[in-house]
């Protein structure tokens, strides 16, 4: 999937979320974690997420920062039909273009809708700022689209799914982050200290640890990450060799 200019190249990605919904606390955000995972998967690095009220000028101003400092710039949420939807015209606004309805974006909305269906409100659907690329949604058929290096989609989980599937083949990607899990049956504090030595032995990994209670028990999940496979290795086995000397019980995970 997507392309890949040389292994050691690191392709990297933010996601703004859109809707005072989520900040208001009504909706729980469903897409973060989806979209990190598929982006680890195909080879594209989230660096990290904003989350943005329903006003334009603090979408222009968050996607006009993140455009300039990573490969990518993912958007979720405001492109419905409604008045509250204006994130369309605010990466217009952010790229200095026009928006219009765009006659593919209708032609893709009548696969799903009658013409007498077509209405000025779900036309708002088929506004598209000049110059940006459609993106497929089989699904409810109003497409997202790609400008630059902004990919808009929708907020609605599925919907925003299926888009991210459609856009995925045309990015640009590079090493797919590899991980390993280990559940180890001591408390997280018990286990802290020689995860310390353990991240400073091994920059290039990533080492988080996840607490958990299980059948009356405390215990951690350390789990490991890194685009590089011998290294991923490599802090793995010092893991297990700190598990055995500090006398811990634990298995490999996929947790």
């Amino acid at each position: 999937m997507g392309r890949s200019d040389g292994n050691e190249e690191t392709i990297t990605a933010a996601l703004v979320v859109i809707g005072e919904e989520i900040l208001s606390g009504r909706t729980p955000d469903a897409n973060i974690a989806y979209i990190a995972a598929h982006l680890g998967k195909i080879g594209i690095a989230l660096r990290e997420v904003r989350i943005v009220p329903d006003l334009e000028r603090e979408i222009v101003t968050a996607v006009n920062a993140l455009r300039g400092a990573y490969t990518y710039v993912f958007t979720t949420g405001g492109i419905g039909p409604t008045h509250d939807d204006i994130t369309t015209d605010a990466i217009a606004k952010a790229f200095g273009v026009r928006v219009d309805i765009d006659p593919r974006a209708v032609d893709a909305m009548r696969k799903g809708y009658e013409d007498a269906e077509l209405t000025p409100t779900r036309l708002r659907m088929a506004r598209i700022p000049e110059g940006a690329e459609l993106i497929d949604n089989p699904i409810s058929k109003a497409p997202g689209f790609m400008l630059g290096n902004v990919i808009v989609m929708a907020g609605i989980p599925r919907i925003m799914q299926v888009m991210l599937d459609s856009v995925s083949p045309r990015l640009r990607t590079g090493r797919k982050m590899l991980s390993r899990s280990v559940r180890v049956d001591v408390p997280e504090g018990d286990a802290a200290p020689g995860l310390s030595e353990l991240q400073a032995a091994h920059p290039s990994v990533q080492i988080g640890s996840y607490p958990f209670f299980e059948k009356g028990r405390l215990g951690t999940y350390v789990v490991l990450r890194c685009v590089d496979a011998e290294a991923l290795a490599a802090a793995h086995a010092a893991l297990w060799r700190l598990i055995e000397n500090e006398g811990f019980n634990a298995e490999d995970s996929e947790g």
